[in-house]
């Protein structure tokens, strides 16, 4: 490994223990926080999430949080009804800068929550894990709340593997390490401690995501650790280990879709930083195959990755930053 990357590690990674809310309260000041859940049909575990969060960061005495919104993706469950009831401010994701339509996916609720919430710093939290605690949200704010140089943290976690009904030990994270990772390794190596690149805990200074790019699909964890490593250096950067994360499991298509957003994200990446040069547009599709009764059936995916502009060059939401400056 880079001499540069160990000395990353050995500086900027932590445990979610080595944040205690007892020196985050006293570190905080006036930084405002906002913990956003991205959701699409997840009215199983969303409820206990937010009230997790309400009940040890939010409604209590000297509150670590100041707003919790669900970001609701276009849920046809009773998602929204559930987040409410459990304390949270539920945005529909159509209901965000209106004048420009919304597409289907996760990167593009996160880039509207940027319009959504007014925190300083936003923490980003999978709507779908269950066993969740408060210190996932605690340990993500850790680095930033303590150290201003740090614009980006990003979870560490194990990741079992639900098999019917046996649990695996390991094996969840099978787009990280047969795609993500490689990549990373072969065109950013200083990202090569980076252990969970994909991961949907991180958090993050509004002041640095506002000046980003968002793929509106999958490829948006690994286009923002990427993208901050340009902005900011590899120092802005820091990894906290959470434990264990457990959540719901795409199958093995969903997977393959996923893993075309990123590489997709990826190359957009090479190709702006002067590394690769493409003399036709990518196929926008993705056919995956099934086998039926009557022989092979071919599905054909869109997976044409769309990026949203750095939200600070919105007009809506740069008036609105104004107006709250002044």
């Amino acid at each position: 490994m880079r001499p540069d990357v160990e000395r990353w590690l050995a500086r900027r990674t932590s445990s979610s223990a080595d944040w205690p809310p007892g020196l985050l309260r006293a570190a905080k000041h006036a930084t405002t926080v906002s913990v956003v859940l991205p959701a699409l049909d997840e009215q199983e575990t969303v409820g206990a999430i937010v009230e997790t969060v309400r009940g040890h960061l939010v409604d209590v005495p000297e509150p670590l949080v100041d707003e919790v919104v669900v970001m609701d993706s276009g849920s046809t469950d009773r998602t929204a009804e559930v987040a409410a009831a459990a304390g949270a401010t539920v945005v529909h994701r159509d209901d965000v800068l209106p004048r420009i339509p919304a597409v289907p996916g996760k990167g593009e609720v996160l880039w509207r929550s940027l319009a959504a919430t007014t925190g300083d710093v936003l923490v980003f939290v999978d709507a779908d894990l269950r066993d969740f605690r408060a210190d996932y949200v605690t340990g993500l704010l850790g680095p930033l709340l303590t150290d201003h140089s740090v614009a980006l943290v990003k979870a560490v976690y194990d990741r079992p593997l639900r098999d019917g009904g046996t649990l695996l030990p390991a094996g969840g994270g099978r787009v990280t390490e047969l795609v993500a990772r490689p990549l990373l390794n072969l065109h950013w190596p200083e990202l090569a401690g980076v252990v969970q690149p994909l991961a949907g805990e991180y958090a993050a200074r509004r002041s640095l995501l506002e000046l980003l790019p968002f793929p509106t699909g999958y490829g948006v964890e690994l286009a923002l650790l990427v993208d901050t490593l340009s902005v900011a250096g590899l120092d802005a950067l820091a990894q906290v280990d959470l434990g264990v994360r457990h959540h719901r499991h795409q199958d093995d298509a969903g997977l393959g879709r996923m893993a075309s957003e990123i590489m997709q994200a990826a190359l957009t990446r090479l190709e702006q930083q002067g590394r690769l040069r493409r003399r036709d547009a990518l196929n926008p599709t993705l056919s995956q195959f099934a086998r039926a009764d009557d022989g092979l059936v071919v599905t054909t995916h869109d997976v044409q990755a769309l990026e949203r502009p750095p939200m600070v060059s919105v007009p809506e939401y740069a008036a609105a930053r104004d107006a709250r400056a002044s």
